[in-house]
C-alpha cells in the first residue's frame, strides 16, 4: 500500500520536515533531553505556530480538520528525529479525549489553549497489576458537590512533570476489573494533595509516579463511560505510535546502509559482503511491511471502518516485532559504535523499545488479534 496525498497533506509533510530539518537535528535533540526540563517550551511553541497541534483537531473546536491522517504524516516525520515533546500525549491522547467525551463547554476550555501551545496535558491510566488492561482501576473518585474527590495511584504516567494538566481514570462504581464504572477526571497537575515522583524513560523522556489523596477533578464525559472512550482512543493512540515507529524504522536502515558503504573490514566495505547484504534486505523489507500496515491502519481509523480495533493490535503487534529486529540489526552492523551514547542508532533503538510497551507490547497485542471477532 502507497497512499496518496492530498496537496494539504504533502504541504504538511514538507512543513514538518523542513522544521526539524533546520532546528531539531541530532545535536539538538540531546541539547533539550540533558536540559532540566527535558523538553523544549520554545520546539513546543514552534510546533504551535506551525500549526502542528491544531492539525488533527476538527474545525468545530478551532483546528484543521486534519484528523487520523495529519497525526500519521506528523508523527512519521517526528519518528525519524526522535521528537521528545509530548505530541502524542498532549494532542493524540488528552485532546482527543476532550474532542470525543468532553461537553461543549470543555472544548471551548481546555482544547483552544491545547491548540495554542499554551497548556500541555498527560493521561495517567496505567496502575501496578493492571498488565494493559484499560478496564483495571483501583483509583476511585467519590462525589463531593460538584466535582469528585480522587483518591488513589498511577504508574509510569508519560509527560506528567510537565503537564499541566492530567486525564485521570478513577472508579466511581463496581470491582476494580470491571468495565463498567470506570469514569475520567480533569486534574489541575497542581493540585493540593496530588504528588509526583519523577523518573527518565530509558528513551530520554520523563514519566513520574502519581499519587492522589482526596484531589479534585472535573468529571469528563459521562459517568462510568471511560472504559469506552480511552478504547476508541487506544486504537488513535496506537496509529500515531505505528507512524512514530515506520518513521524510526525507516532512519534505521538508511544509516546502516550508509554504514555498510563506508565502514571496511579484510579491504572491503561491509556492505560488499553478500551474508551483510541478505541481513539489509530483510530490514528493508520489514521497513516496507510496516509502512504499508500503518497506513492500511491509519486509513481505517480515518474511515471509521469496522474492526478496526482488531488491525490496531495486529499493526501494533507486527511493526512492533519488525521494529524490535531492525533496531537489533543495526546496532549489530554498526559494532560497538552503536552501543555509543554519542551515535543515534542506540537512541533509536531505545525509542523502538519504548513505543512497544507502550499500550501494550506485541505480545500482548498479539494474543488480543487472535481474541477479537474479526466483524467486530
Amino acid at each position: 500500500m502507497d497512499i496518496q496525498f492530498t496537496e494539504e497533506q504533502e504541504l504538511l509533510r514538507s512543513s514538518v520536515q523542513r522544521l526539524l530539518r533546520d532546528q531539531y537535528d541530532f545535536d539538538a535533540r540531546r541539547k533539550i533531553v540533558a536540559s532540566e526540563g527535558g523538553f523544549s517550551r520554545k520546539q513546543w511553541g514552534a510546533f504551535a505556530e506551525l500549526g502542528l497541534l491544531a492539525a488533527p483537531f476538527s474545525e468545530a473546536v478551532g483546528g484543521l480538520g486534519g484528523g487520523v491522517l495529519s497525526t500519521m504524516v506528523i508523527m512519521q516525520e517526528f519518528g525519524r528525529h526522535l521528537v521528545v515533546e509530548p505530541f502524542v500525549e498532549t494532542i493524540v491522547l488528552a485532546g482527543g479525549l476532550i474532542e470525543q467525551a468532553g461537553s461543549e463547554e470543555q472544548k471551548q476550555s481546555f482544547l483552544p489553549d491545547i491548540i495554542a501551545g499554551e497548556n500541555i496535558w498527560a493521561l495517567a491510566w496505567t496502575e501496578k497489576g493492571s498488565r494493559f488492561d484499560l478496564a483495571t482501576v483501583t483509583t476511585t473518585a467519590r462525589r463531593d458537590g460538584n466535582d469528585y474527590v480522587l483518591t488513589g495511584e498511577k504508574t509510569a504516567v508519560i509527560a506528567a512533570p510537565w503537564a499541566d494538566y492530567l486525564i485521570v481514570s478513577a472508579r466511581t462504581s463496581d470491582h476494580r476489573h470491571d468495565r463498567d464504572g470506570v469514569s475520567l477526571f480533569v486534574v489541575d497537575r497542581h493540585a493540593a494533595n496530588l504528588h509526583l515522583q519523577s523518573f527518565k524513560t530509558i528513551d530520554g523522556r520523563r514519566a513520574a509516579e502519581v499519587s492522589f489523596k482526596n484531589v479534585r477533578g472535573e468529571l469528563l464525559g459521562g459517568d462510568g463511560e471511560g472504559v469506552a472512550a480511552l478504547e476508541a482512543c487506544r486504537d488513535r493512540v496506537i496509529g500515531a505510535l505505528c507512524a512514530e515507529a515506520v518513521g524510526a524504522i525507516g532512519e534505521l536502515n538508511s544509516a546502516t546502509l550508509e554504514y555498510s558503504k563506508t565502514r571496511k573490514q579484510f579491504g572491503a566495505t561491509i556492505g560488499s559482503f553478500q551474508v551483510l547484504q541478505h541481513r539489509m534486505v530483510d530490514m528493508f523489507i520489514a521497513h516496507q511491511e510496516a509502512l504499508s500496515l500503518m497506513q492500511h491502519l491509519n486509513l481505517s481509523l480515518s474511515a471509521g471502518e469496522a474492526g478496526v480495533s482488531r488491525l490496531a493490535s495486529g499493526a501494533k503487534s507486527k511493526i512492533g516485532y519488525a521494529g524490535r529486529s531492525v533496531a537489533d540489526q543495526a546496532v549489530q552492523l554498526h559494532g560497538g559504535m552503536g552501543m555509543t551514547d554519542e551515535l543515534n542508532i542506540g537512541h533509536y533503538f531505545k525509542r523502538i523499545s519504548s513505543i512497544n510497551i507502550q499500550f501494550g507490547d506485541p505480545a500482548y497485542h498479539l494474543l488480543r488479534y487472535a481474541r477479537l471477532d474479526p466483524a467486530a
